[in-house]
Order: C-alpha cells, then structure tokens, then sequence
C-alpha cells in the first residue's frame, strides 16, 4: 500500500468515526427518548444502556457483507474512475457526519441514511452528472417524509386509545389491566422476535418466508400470553393501597414493557445503522488495495467494532440534547404513552420495510410521539417544537448534498 492510499485511508477512517459518532449523538433518541420522558429511565441510564446495546448490535449482528455506496443512489458505471469514487465516498461521510452533528447541537434529530444519501447525490451530481444519480429512489425518500411519521402517529394514537379507553378509562383498573396486559406483552415480545428475524443482517441471513414469520407470530404470542397471565396473576395487586394507586400500578406495569421495546430497537440501530458509517469505509479500503470495487464489500469484525464505540461515544457524550427534544418537548410523557411510542415506531419500521414502503426510524419515532399527544387533543402537543423539526428534515437533502459537493471539490484538489 503507498503513501497516497495509507493517507487516505487514515482520513477515511477519521469521517466514518465521525459519522458513528454524529448517528449516536443523534438517533439514540429513537429507542430511548420516550423512556427518558416517562421517567422510566435517567438519561445517564439511558445513555449507558444504549451504548452497550449499540456496540453488542454492532459487532454480533451487523452485517459482515454490505452493499458498496452506489446501493441505489448512483449508476456507479457512469463514474469509471475508482479513485473519484473513493474521493466521493469520503465527502459524502464528512458531509454526512457534520450536517447530522450540527443538528445534534441544535438538539433536532433527523435522519443519518437521508443525510447519507443527500451526500452521495451531491458527489454522484458533480462527478457523473444529473444522469448519474437513479431519481426514483429520490422519490421514496421524499415519500418517507410522509409514510414514516405519518404511520408512526397513527398507530401510536390508536395504541394509547386503546390503552386509554380499555385500561384508564375503566372502572375497574386492575382488572382490565390484567386481562388486557398479557396481550400487549404478547405482542411486544412478538414485535422484537419477527424485528429480529426479518430485520437485522443476522435475521435476514436464515431467509424465513411468510409462512415463517406466521408460525413465529402464533408461537410467541401464544407462550408470552399464558407465561405473563400466569406471572401477573401471581405478582399484580389485586387493589390498591394508600401507598400506591391503581394507575400507579398499570403505570409501573407499562414502564416494564416500555424498557423491553426501547432495548430492542437499541441493538436494532447498532445492527442496521453501523453499516452508514463503516460500509463506505470498508470501500475506500477496497478501492485503496486493489484499485476496483464490487457490488458488495466485506465489513471486518474490526470495522464493525469502531462504528459501534463511535455510535457509543456520541451517545455518552451529546445524546442527551436529542432525547430530551423527542422525549419531553414536543408532548408530555409517562409509561403508558411511553410504551404506545416504543411499540408504535418499532412496528411502523417493521411493517413498513416489509410492504416495501419507504421508512426512517427517525421520522418513525418523532411521528409516534406526536400520534401520542394528539390523542389528548391539539393542545398536548407543542407545534413549534415539531415545526423546527420537519424544517431540518426538509433541509437535510439539500443542505447534505451541498456541503459533499464543496468538500468533494477540497478532497480531489488535495488528492489528485
């Protein structure tokens, strides 16, 4: 390997921590917000159990094999000069990295893969051309402006409805939540096993079906319904006391399945999320050592392992600023609503991935929190917070395409 190559690629290594550290920083929101809101967690819990599960999601279940950075977004044919894709792949993660941390000191979140793709349309514009970058896939970004928040709010309205109408509503607390609780254990529990199945790189490799995916559904809910009706017929206050009231009891009984789900989606984003940072640093090493690249790159457990500490890093350090806008600011939150976000945004990237649709758990997550607020009416959720956020989200295409073409003009002076 020469001089050129080894500098490189110390460069490129130094964007793909950034990049880790910018995701962490901001999208730790995603699974632990709502639990910092409902006050079911701290936020120096919060921080600690989402950097360990980032990392253990990383390196155990992050895909060893990725797709390269043209994925959809450029006809990598029509940029032949390995050396310029290299040079892109670099701006894009800069770029990428320093829009996603701006937003993060301003304390907005928004998504990482958009500001990703943003990067690379705006390399793939000044090195290939206008015809260079594939629209269409442009398109389904933009849509997931609407389909994630828009399916995120929606079912998490019609979660805490149910919740709310069935369980707090009722004159009889204890005992609807007894009978309701098991099946909403139920399908909590369900939701992290076909999430596991169907959306991490390790679920994906053993190839389950449909007809899969129903067996798994019929038994884990079936188990988790008989296994927590049992446990809370023995555990669950059959009254209240004058120490602890009925809501005090549900309340305590959601926070449980609440911290559950926001576990999941943190090994979650460590699985999928990690490939955004080292996928097209894995690439430019490829590139470097062999002059060409493929449709796939093989990602090193080592590689793996540093997105992971940087995802990790950013969340100690700045992950707070994010989480207290998502969890706090735009509602009000205890453990049910609380429960109703984590499962709502977990099953709006599930199902929403499986139709095919387009989805960010950014958006995802935001959206639920919001379906949350408006099933307590207009009044209970604060407007001008979300307004500052969709503004950042309509931003970070441009603005990240932007600032890749101005780095990308630095980069090929410097290097070429």
């Amino acid at each position: 390997m020469d001089s050129f190559a080894l500098l490189f690629l110390s460069f490129a290594g130094f964007a793909g921590f950034l990049m880790a550290f910018s995701l962490g920083a901001n999208d730790v929101a995603n699974s632990m917000a709502s639990a910092v809101g409902a006050k079911a967690i701290t936020v120096r819990q919060a921080v600690v159990i989402a950097s360990v599960l980032n990392i253990v999601g990383a390196v155990f279940l992050g895909s060893h094999v990725t797709s390269t950075i043209s994925n959809g977004i450029i006809h990598a044919g029509m940029i032949p000069d390995a050396k310029i894709i290299m040079i892109g792949m670099l701006a894009s993660l800069l770029s990428a990295g320093l829009w996603v941390l701006v937003a993060t000191f301003t304390g907005l979140p928004v998504s990482s893969t958009h500001s990703i793709i943003g990067s690379i349309i705006g390399f793939g514009i000044v090195a290939g051309g206008v015809d260079a970058i594939q629209w269409k896939t442009i398109t389904y970004v933009i849509l997931s402006w609407v389909v994630s928040p828009f399916f995120g709010a929606l079912i998490a309205f019609l979660v805490f409805s149910q919740i709310r109408r069935s369980i707090l509503y009722s004159k009889e607390v204890l005992a609807k939540a007894r009978f309701w609780a098991p099946w909403w254990v139920g399908l909590t529990v369900t939701l992290v096993v076909l999430s596991f199945c169907y959306k991490t790189p390790y679920g994906k490799s053993l190839h389950l079906g449909l007809f899969h995916g129903i067996i798994i559904f019929i038994v884990s809910m079936g188990i988790t319904i008989l296994v927590s009706s049992y446990y809370l017929d023995k555990t669950m206050p059959k009254r209240s006391s004058p120490e602890r009231s009925k809501h005090a009891i549900v309340e305590s009984l959601f926070r449980r399945m609440q911290m559950g789900t926001a576990c999941y989606v943190a090994v979650s984003q460590g699985a999928n999320d990690v490939a955004n940072a080292v996928a097209p640093v894995a690439a430019i090493y490829v590139i470097a050592t062999t002059g060409s690249l493929g449709a796939k790159v093989d990602v090193p457990t080592w590689l793996l392992l540093m997105g992971g500490v940087g995802i990790a890093l950013g969340i100690v350090l700045l992950g707070y600023k994010v989480m207290s806008t998502v969890g706090e600011k735009i509602t009000k939150m205890n453990n049910t609503r609380g429960f109703a976000v984590a499962f709502s945004s977990a099953t709006t990237v599930l199902m929403a991935s499986n139709l095919g649709l387009p989805v960010s758990t950014t958006h995802a997550a935001v959206g639920s929190v919001v379906g949350v607020g408006l099933a307590r009416g207009f009044a209970a959720v604060d407007f001008r917070v979300l307004g500052k956020i969709v503004l950042y989200w309509l931003l970070t295409l441009p603005i990240a395409a932007f600032t890749s073409i101005v780095i990308f003009y630095i980069l090929r002076l410097l290097f070429l």
